[in-house]
C-alpha cells in the first residue's frame, strides 16, 4: 500500500498542473495534536490564494472518493514560501548557487547550522557541499537534518 503523501502527491498533480502550478512537496505531519495534509506549490510569480482554493477543492473531493486516511485531518494548500525545503536532488539542483542553511542532528565543529552557498549535492552518495566565506564543506546524508534555501533582509 503507498504512503499517505505519495498518493497524495498522485492525486494532486493533475489538478496543480491544471492551475498552472508544480508541485514542490507533499507532508503529513502531527501538529498541536492534529494531523495536517499539507500540499506545498510553486509557481513562476508566485502562488496566490486563488490557485490553493481550487487546487484545494478538487484535491479534497478525490480524497474524499479514495479515503487513504483513517480518521480526521486537516488538508492545507499553500506555496512552498521563499524558505523552502530541499529535498530532491531535483531541488539541488535547480538551487546550485543558492543561499542555504544546511542544519545538522548532532554538533559538527561546534555547530548545528551552516548558512552559506550551495554547490551540489552528489546524486550518487547524497553528499551535500556548500561554501562558508572561503571554506567548503561537505555533509553526508546521515549528518542533514535539514536544507532549506535563505532569504537575507538586509
Amino acid at each position: 500500500m503507498k504512503k499517505v503523501t505519495e498518493l497524495t502527491y498522485e492525486l494532486a498533480k493533475p489538478f496543480v498542473e491544471e492551475q498552472g502550478c508544480e508541485l514542490w512537496d507533499v507532508e503529513y505531519v502531527r501538529e498541536g495534536g492534529v494531523w495536517i495534509l499539507r500540499v506545498l506549490l510553486d509557481k513562476p510569480g508566485g502562488v496566490d490564494i486563488l490557485d490553493c482554493e481550487a487546487i484545494s477543492r478538487k484535491l479534497s473531493d478525490a480524497l474524499d472518493e479514495v479515503d487513504p486516511i483513517e480518521g480526521s485531518y486537516t488538508l492545507e494548500v499553500g506555496s512552498a514560501g521563499a524558505e523552502r525545503a530541499l529535498r530532491r536532488q531535483s531541488d539541488f539542483d535547480r538551487y546550485a548557487g543558492a543561499k542555504i542553511l544546511l542544519k545538522t542532528y548532532q554538533p559538527k565543529g561546534g555547530a548545528k547550522e551552516f548558512p552559506g552557498e550551495l554547490i551540489g549535492r552528489d546524486a550518487q552518495s547524497g553528499e551535500v557541499r556548500i561554501k562558508m566565506g572561503e571554506q567548503e564543506l561537505t555533509f553526508s546524508p546521515k549528518e542533514i537534518a535539514l536544507v532549506r534555501l535563505r532569504v537575507d533582509f538586509d
